[in-house]
């Protein structure tokens, strides 16, 4: 049995998904510190994420206990490709689509998610109920991979880079991407 302890490698510059590899591995050998460790990581970037997918807190919130559930199940599966937190974000957008089917979720706002009875839950830097209404509206003008990438930088804080490698898409399409999308969302709350 390899021992990750034993070997001192290096890690690159700003290299969280280093890290994170090195701790998926030694999860697979059931060590619950690392575990603990990854989830400290990647909890927000992982949540914000799949927030971007269902569009619902709550929905949200049991999808990335399922995910980090199956991150602890499935660690031995993971193959070391330098990219831990694709492997994670492939995880979360399947059960997101099962959660879909299950349920037969529409990703249109709901109703009862307009009353404003729980303020500050989408985002939670905004509390006045007609701004979140603006947001959740501003923010369906986007495709969902557009959708995706801001939300994932604004409310996660991840980096152009660190976005492109968790979603397997070239760095330049993620800034196009993200520019566009803000272009969009400008347009929208001006008009608004």
């Amino acid at each position: 049995m390899l021992h990750l302890d034993t070997f001192s490698i290096p890690d690159p510059p700003d290299s969280g998904f280093a890290v994170d590899e090195k701790l998926l591995l030694r999860i697979a050998t059931g060590d619950q510190d690392a575990f603990r460790q990854l989830y400290q990581n990647t909890d927000r970037t992982i949540y914000g994420f799949i927030l971007s997918i269902l569009k619902n807190p709550q929905d949200a919130e049991e999808v990335m206990q399922e995910t980090y559930i199956k991150v602890w199940t499935s660690a031995s599966s993971y193959h070391a490709q330098g990219k831990p937190l694709a492997w994670m974000f492939t995880i979360a957008r399947n059960l997101c689509y099962m959660k879909f089917r299950e349920q037969k979720h529409q990703s249109d706002v709901g109703l009862d998610e307009l009353n404003g009875t729980e303020t500050g839950e989408f985002c939670p830097q905004i509390e006045n109920a007609a701004d979140k209404m603006v947001l959740k509206a501003a923010l369906e003008t986007l495709k969902e991979d557009e959708r995706q990438i801001v939300l994932l930088k604004n409310s996660s804080g991840l980096k152009h880079r660190e976005i492109a490698d968790g979603l397997g898409m070239p760095l330049a399409t993620v800034l196009s991407k993200y520019n566009r999308a803000m272009k969009k969302l400008e347009q929208y709350l001006r008009e608004e």
